[in-house]
Order: structure tokens, then C-alpha cells, then sequence
């Protein structure tokens, strides 16, 4: 019903982090329509677009990049504390990055590492990214010429390389299950 607030302490955060290539786009896209299909309301915030869209200021740099965290942080909670679900789909390559987001929703955050070898995201090249990187027209890239921190303890850790969309897919939503975050919530 339109206006209808859900409990807030219904609202979670799913941040999906990786290298460029990794899945994050298209997890959170197949996570968000599992979670429609059950009945939420989830909300993605792909960290490429929300910077286009929202945040086209801030560059690449180290304190840009954690800025963007920080920024997508907050648009999170704000959903969040309404009772979204909130799938965020961001490179994220800074372990302090993650920990401030982490330290800002408790229990309702869900940080889900998706594992992948640098050889198979420049395969997977997305837009051409790693090829442009290669060729010098992109600085700063993630994996390539600035670092991503592998992280220290998330909540899951999906390897994407080997296994079909679906499998990763389900992956996440078990773990989602298996804390309680989608109870009450039809299969």
C-alpha cells in the first residue's frame, strides 16, 4: 500500500564487492528480482551507476573511492532504516571502506565477497575496461595498477568463476536465509 512504512528492523544491506568483472552487476540484479519475487521491495545501488547519476565529481583517487563508499553508505541506511532491502553492487577495494559500512548497519549488513582471479575478469572484460586500462586510457584501475584489498572477514565469499549465475544467486540468498534476514518472507 502506497506510504505504508515496513518495519525498519526489516530493512538489511547486501553489499556485493569485487574486481570489475567479477558479477556484481549482474548478482545484484538476479539477488534484487529474488528478493522482488518474495515479496520485498529491494532497491540497487550499483556503485557505477550512483556515481554517474549521483556523485560524477568524485574521481578515482584513494579518498574518492572511500568517499563513494561512504556516500553509498548512507543512501543504503536511509533505505534501510524504511525497510528496504538494499542490494549495493559496488568494487569497494578498501577494507576501511568496508568496515565503515559494516559499522553502520550491525546485523543488518551482509558483506558478500565475490571471488574472482584477475585473468577471468579481464576475460570477461566488461565495456572494455581492463582492455582500455592495458592500453593506459584508464588510471587507477582496481586490480590492475591500484590495489584490492582482499577481504578480511566477510560474511560470504562466492567464487564466480566457476559456477553458473543461479548457483552464486542461490548462494546468497541462502546465506540471507540461513541469518534470518528473509524470515517471514514467502519461498
Amino acid at each position: 500500500m502506497p506510504g505504508e512504512r515496513r518495519d525498519p528492523a526489516a530493512g538489511f544491506v547486501v553489499w556485493l564487492e569485487g574486481l570489475p568483472g567479477a558479477g556484481k552487476s549482474t548478482l545484484g540484479r538476479n539477488v534484487a528480482a529474488e528478493l522482488s519475487r518474495r515479496g520485498l521491495r529491494p532497491e540497487i545501488l550499483d556503485g557505477e551507476e550512483v556515481r554517474k547519476t549521483f556523485f560524477p565529481e568524485l574521481g578515482f583517487s584513494r579518498k574518492d573511492r572511500e568517499a563513494q563508499a561512504r556516500r553509498v553508505s548512507r543512501l543504503a541506511r536511509l533505505l534501510a532504516d524504511h525497510g528496504t532491502a538494499v542490494v549495493v553492487a559496488m568494487i569497494t577495494p578498501y577494507e576501511t571502506s568496508r568496515q565503515a559500512a559494516r559499522a553502520a548497519f550491525g546485523d543488518r549488513f551482509v558483506e558478500v565477497w565475490l571471488s574472482c582471479p584477475l585473468e577471468v575478469c579481464e576475460k570477461r572484460d566488461p565495456g572494455g575496461i581492463y582492455r582500455r586500462s592495458h592500453e593506459g586510457g584508464v588510471p587507477k584501475m582496481t586490480g590492475v595498477d591500484d590495489p584490492f584489498e582482499e577481504p578480511l572477514n566477510p560474511d560470504l565469499t562466492v567464487e564466480t568463476s566457476g559456477r553458473d549465475v543461479a548457483a552464486c544467486t542461490r548462494a546468497i540468498l541462502d546465506h540471507l536465509s540461513g541469518r534470518g534476514l528473509l524470515d517471514a518472507i514467502p519461498a
